[in-house]
């Protein structure tokens, strides 16, 4: 029985999140948004491509009036403005029109890159979200923020673009390999830390059952989890205020993504800049010493990282400079008064978040030691 949630967008219902644990309602929620008067574009990528676009392509037949699909390299090195440019040629060769739309088939980065394509061809058309890693299941697919990266700067050109659908299948996390789906586990557990302490506790009460990857309780995690995002976006669809709460563990996590030429995982990076976050919070008097080794060491049976090698500290520190959070020169940092309740925080100092990052910099001295 697939379940849903309905997020409202100025305080109408704007697109459901369906949850499920395989394709089969596909074909019916495409007719609901009209696909029979629609050419569909499904996009995705190269990994993605071989695993689940026959599936999404099945899914279609007979539901739309013509299907094709538009394939680009994988990768974070590929959310660029020249994939886009590539996508824009693939559309207008195929005829794609306003009324037309688009399906984004993969993990983050396609759901951001579609989006944005999405949002700036023919100055709109539709779009939804088929998301395929727990990162985008959890996160991403969620809100209508769409974008790509520029120059090496994350995210730095967007749009805000509403998703006609989410379509959840968990089923699909069985593929992921430990690495990507651990990765996809921090913004899950950054949900818990920022505004749900029950949800924290039921994630730790349920570690061998989430590691296992026991389908129900995934589709439960994931479920609670996009409540709490479901929540943050209604109140806050465009991030004047209260979703900046949502960026907890980012502004560093995005720094050290950065400095180590994304060689580490969008996930691990949150972590780390979660720990980060976590140690201010406590440095300011917001939490316990104990909070913060909890929050800390609550990532390791995850397999996430809470320590990083091979950064400059200060070289993070001037990259946070260019976060998109930057506001009159000032960081809106995230910080922790408790398990379950993030602040906005102005007053985070250049100084502050270099001895953050020194508490998470593991140095060569370190390794002699």
């Amino acid at each position: 029985m697939e379940r849903r949630l309905t997020i409202h967008y100025e305080e109408k219902p704007c697109y459901d999140i369906v949850f499920s644990q395989d394709f089969m309602g596909l074909g019916k929620e495409l007719e609901n948004l009209g696909a029979a008067e629609r050419k569909i574009c499904v996009i995705t990528d190269s990994i993605v491509e071989p695993l689940y676009a026959r599936k999404a392509l099945d899914a279609l037949e007979g539901k739309c009036k013509k299907a094709v699909m538009f394939c680009f390299p994988a990768g974070e090195a590929n959310k660029t403005l020249d994939t886009v440019r590539d996508a824009y040629k693939f559309l207008i060769q195929e005829g794609f029109e306003r009324k037309d739309l688009l399906i984004a088939l993969g993990g983050g980065v396609v759901g951001d890159l579609t989006g944005f394509t999405a949002s700036t061809y023919l100055r709109g058309i539709d779009f939804i979200q088929i998301p395929t890693t727990l990162l985008a299941q959890a996160d991403s697919s969620i809100g209508g923020k769409t974008g790509v990266d520029f120059d090496g700067y994350k995210n730095m050109v967007g749009a805000f673009h509403m998703p006609k659908l989410v379509y959840m299948n968990v089923s699909v996390l069985k593929t992921l390999d430990d690495r990507q789906f651990f990765s996809g586990f921090a913004e899950i557990m950054k949900h818990g830390l920022i505004k749900d302490s029950l949800f924290y506790e039921w994630l730790l009460d349920n570690m061998y059952e989430i590691c296992g990857r026991n389908l129900t309780v995934l589709e439960e995690m994931v479920m609670r989890s996009s409540m709490i995002k479901k929540a943050v976006v209604e109140k806050d669809p465009s991030e004047k205020g209260e979703r900046a709460l949502l960026n907890f563990g980012h502004t560093i996590g995005h720094a050290i993504e950065k400095a180590k030429n994304f060689e580490l995982c969008h996930g691990e990076c949150v972590a780390l800049g979660c720990v980060a976050a976590a140690y201010i919070s406590w440095k300011h008097g917001l939490l316990e010493m104990e909070e913060y080794y909890e929050v800390r060491d609550m990532f390791v049976p995850y397999h996430l990282p809470i320590s990083v090698e091979g950064i400059v500290p200060e070289e993070i520190v001037q990259l946070t400079k260019s976060d998109k959070k930057m506001e009159a020169g000032n960081i809106k940092f995230i910080l922790l008064k408790k398990v379950g309740n993030a602040v906005i925080d102005r007053t985070v100092t250049e100084e502050d978040i270099l001895h953050a990052v020194r508490e998470i910099y593991f140095s060569e001295e370190d390794k002699a030691e």
